[in-house]
């Protein structure tokens, strides 16, 4: 018998509104004291300036863990945000019922 490797699915955090996970995440490098976005990899992130910048500006979601790394560094009360999860396919499903009929 082949063990099988448990994937665990990451959630992506949505925030409640167009430019609110920008301003969280601009609340939580002053928070921590960290002068630019690229110096938050000093706490051990290993998330690449790119993917951050793409945080930053929302073109994508957050996943789960580093929202509450973030929320955990900045002692930021997670009750206190407007935010949904969406599972790790989010996004997936609409683009693939999109493409189902197109040519290739």
């Amino acid at each position: 018998m082949v063990p099988q490797l448990i994937m665990r699915r990451m959630r992506r955090v949505k925030f409640s509104g167009k430019g609110m996970q920008r301003k969280f995440i601009g609340r939580a490098l002053k928070r921590i004291n960290c002068p630019s976005l690229r110096s938050i990899r000093q706490f051990g992130f290993d998330i690449p300036y790119s993917t951050l910048k793409n945080y930053f500006t929302e073109k994508r979601l957050l996943p789960e863990d580093f929202f509450m790394d973030l929320c955990y560094l900045a002692k930021i009360d997670i009750n206190s945000l407007k935010v949904s999860y969406m599972e790790s396919n989010w996004g997936q499903v609409k683009g693939g019922k999109k493409r189902k009929g197109g040519k290739r």
